[in-house]
């Protein structure tokens, strides 16, 4: 409802950590730290209690981790938005956790801008992968079409500019900075052998590296 604010739960084994997270966020006037976990099992408890609108969760948390946690939440029908916070940019821990349910991921270097953004984009329901691009990343993690060499990053991009989207949409989508955004779609541009955008995109419908419209 307008107005309200967005509730968040932080999620982090780390109290340090977590304690910043919490002084982050509270600088902002439309959100509200609910709770706080320290582990997967205390995070579906807390969940289920607190009914928070967003969970900022860490992957790597002692007992239960971040991705159990995930299909814990998933089972008992939380209404929570999942952005995870992890140290790890690695496409199976990435992979996993979108397969147990998480919206969208930041690395824990991400700046208070894209901590900010990615938490609202959750909250209003919007997801930093279109469903074409989680589908390709999927398949491809499981040995599905060939990649023409293209990174997991780079596939998500290329979903995202096939589809029409600038480079400014692009990063708010996935949470990176412009200039991040410019570097993969120059790679991108290099390895397709493409000289422009459209061009790119092209080729990429032709080698079903995209879904074509």
């Amino acid at each position: 409802m307008e107005g309200a604010r967005v509730k968040v739960l932080v999620a982090d084994d780390h109290p340090m950590l977590r304690e910043g997270l919490v002084a982050v966020l509270a600088t902002q006037p439309d959100f509200e730290v609910v709770g706080e976990a320290a582990d997967g099992a205390e995070t579906v408890r807390l969940a289920g209690t607190l009914e928070p609108d967003v969970v900022l969760l860490d992957l790597e948390m002692p007992g239960m981790d971040g991705v159990a946690a995930l299909e814990e939440l998933r089972e008992a029908g939380s209404a929570a938005r999942t952005v995870v916070f992890t140290a790890y940019d690695t496409d199976e821990r990435i992979l996993g956790a979108l397969r147990a349910g998480a919206l969208g991921y930041l690395l824990k270097g991400a700046s208070r801008a894209e901590i900010f953004s990615a938490i609202r984009t959750a909250a209003s329901g919007g997801s930093p992968l279109e469903p074409t691009v989680t589908a390709k990343l999927l398949n491809s993690a499981g040995g599905g079409a060939a990649t023409d060499g293209l990174t997991q990053r780079e596939l998500e991009v290329l979903g995202l500019l096939a589809g029409g989207l600038t480079n400014r949409e692009i990063s708010g989508r996935l949470f990176v900075t412009e200039r991040t955004v410019k570097f993969h779609v120059g790679s991108i541009l290099h390895k397709l052998g493409a000289s422009n955008r459209t061009e790119a995109a092209r080729i990429a419908a032709r080698r079903g590296l995209v879904e074509s419209s």
